[in-house]
């Protein structure tokens, strides 16, 4: 499904996510019909949310790590 669910950030879209294998779990017809677009949409828009702080994070971590690279380079006269 999605390659994110196996991450520990996932936990936060665990209900979603349970809410989606249960109905995907009514069957086949069930899902073919589009009777589980709702949950997916759902689960979408909280991977979206849970994936835009990742990247958050990790834009802060680079600004910093290039802000001590930036430093370091100053102070070596570089």
């Amino acid at each position: 499904m999605h390659p994110h669910l196996h991450t520990k950030n996932a936990l936060a879209c665990e209900d979603v996510v349970a809410i989606l294998e249960e109905c995907h779990a009514k069957g086949f017809m069930h899902k073919a019909i589009g009777s589980c677009n709702d949950a997916k949409d759902k689960v979408n828009q909280c991977l979206r949310i849970e994936r835009s702080k990742i990247q958050a994070d990790n834009r802060s971590v680079a600004r910093a790590k290039r802000d001590r690279i930036k430093e370091a380079q100053k102070e070596l006269g570089l």
